[in-house]
């Protein structure tokens, strides 16, 4: 067969996205976060900010006016996977728009609201505002609350993204849902980790609880540590918190957060062997053990604190770069730029797939390195050796290099455009590109460049970084994409 006919062939299964099922479920989600808005409503009554809570009200009204109609429309057959990537998108360019009417009720100015909803929605943490200490309440609650409801939400719309990828990246998140329809996918998926970011969630709080930490401060802190978010109620972030064992807690629930949840649920069924048997788990042991081990030496000797400071900073900001949370004890701006630069790898690289955390994710690192290994190996070995680059037991397909590959130079055109933009304006080097990776791994770690100062038009690169950073980037350019939009629909479904 020719090319031509191959390319005709693939063109002749290709569709545009049908547009009733993008509304139908974008209705359905409307609905599901003008629920989602009770909660800062109820707690905005709670501390008697009347004024915010009619912005609640209008911005849950809003939503169901919109949601109601739309979730009405049939229900389609199947869900193609450019229509699951396009809803992806969608939801979390709308949600924060929707948050930003509380938000300007509570004396942000428009550019600001929208700012810190993006960083909410993305689980980022990233805050041009000069303090928070004079926010109202609810609205504090508000942030740490999109924070947990976006990240639990892209662990199950994430399944859009993996739809597209190899097998071995499907089987090691959620093997039991493999080779099933996506939306009967995502509903499976969706229970499954509900149950455990509950778990979770609700294990952190009686911790916090029994560490010390005042109630509203502990459970907003809990609710952006599970979801690997960062906001902090204090603009000392972990500082701010009088008891040491509150940061321990915090610490450990950002580990928490970075593990793929799917794993946490195969642990359930399959008893704690399932743990350590997991290559990605064992990566993020050793990834996080690492970044603390070099951020103690640099702080030791090139930022020129003493071993015990250095040894309680490095495990705080290791741990938050790692696991892409974004809690600190002190400001960065005191660090050198070797230091900064070794948290960047940390951030680039990130947690788990399946997990809360940013980054490109350890799984693709893993697969890189399988197949470096291999092809390093076959130079060595005679020309009938078969060696395939396998990983927990099962081989890397090509599909799974490719889709690795491909992310990862999507992200590093995002950083390098952004980075570029900044440096346009004139900022420090390795300040920008601090604060762009910082961004699009959605951490939400500053050295001080975002803040009231930064250009309004460095700010729009900054929230483009976290929702392209927070989707992978994929589902922006399927939603970008005229083919997206224009060309045949397959009435059948």
């Amino acid at each position: 067969m020719s090319i031509v006919d191959n390319g005709e062939r693939i063109a002749a299964l290709t569709y545009a996205v049908r547009a009733h099922v993008v509304l139908k479920y974008l209705g359905q989600l409307a609905l599901v976060q003008a629920g989602l808005t009770c909660a800062p409503l109820l707690a905005s009554l709670y501390f008697g900010e009347s004024r915010l809570a009619w912005g609640y009200l209008a911005a849950g009204a809003l939503l169901a006016a919109v949601g109601m109609p739309l979730s009405r429309l049939p229900r389609p057959g199947r869900v193609l996977t450019n229509e699951a990537l396009v809803i992806t998108a969608l939801a979390f360019i709308t949600a924060p728009l929707v948050m930003t009417i509380p938000f300007t009720d509570a004396g942000l100015s428009l550019g600001d609201a929208f700012f810190e909803a993006v960083s909410a929605i993305t689980t980022t943490g990233l805050s041009t505002l000069a303090s928070v200490r004079h926010l109202p309440r609810s609205l504090l609650f508000a942030r740490a609350w999109m924070q947990w409801y976006g990240g639990l939400g892209f662990v199950v719309l994430s399944l859009a993204l993996l739809a597209g990828q190899g097998g071995i990246t499907r089987r090691l998140i959620d093997p039991e849902t493999a080779g099933q329809e996506l939306a009967s996918t995502v509903h499976a998926h969706a229970r499954r980790m509900l149950v455990v970011y509950l778990a979770l969630t609700a294990v952190g709080i009686v911790a916090i609880w029994l560490a010390g930490a005042p109630t509203a401060a502990g459970v907003e802190h809990v609710l952006s540590a599970v979801s690997t978010g960062g906001f902090s109620t204090f603009d000392t972030s972990l500082a701010g918190f009088a008891s040491g064992s509150t940061a321990v807690v915090i610490t450990a629930l950002s580990i928490c957060g970075a593990v793929g949840l799917p794993l946490y649920y195969r642990t359930w069924r399959g008893g704690a062997g399932a743990l350590w048997r997991n290559s990605e788990l064992r990566a993020l042991a050793f990834a996080l053990a690492l970044a603390v081990a070099v951020l103690t030496v640099l702080m030791i000797f090139n930022d020129g604190l003493s071993w015990p400071q250095a040894l309680r900073r490095a495990a705080v900001l290791g741990v938050s770069a790692q696991t892409t949370t974004g809690f600190s004890e002190s400001p960065l701006a005191t660090l050198g730029d070797a230091t900064l630069l070794a948290m960047i790898v940390a951030m680039v690289i990130g947690g788990c797939v399946g997990s809360t955390a940013g980054g490109v994710k350890l799984l693709r690192v893993l697969i890189l390195f399988k197949v470096a290994r291999v092809a390093l190996r076959r130079t060595g070995a005679t020309s009938h050796a078969v060696m395939e680059p396998m990983l927990d037991g099962k081989r890397i397909e090509d599909a799974d290099l490719v889709r690795a590959l491909l992310l990862i130079a999507l992200y590093g055109g995002v950083v390098l455009l952004s980075w570029f933009a900044f440096l346009a304006y004139g900022h420090a080097p390795m300040e920008s590109l601090f604060e762009v990776v910082s961004a699009t791994s959605t951490v939400g770690l500053s050295t001080g460049l975002s803040g009231p100062q930064l250009e309004p038009l460095l700010k729009v690169v900054l929230e483009l970084d976290m929702l392209l950073g927070r989707m992978e980037v994929v589902a922006v350019l399927v939603l970008l994409y005229p083919g997206t939009w224009i060309g045949k629909r397959d009435q059948s479904l």
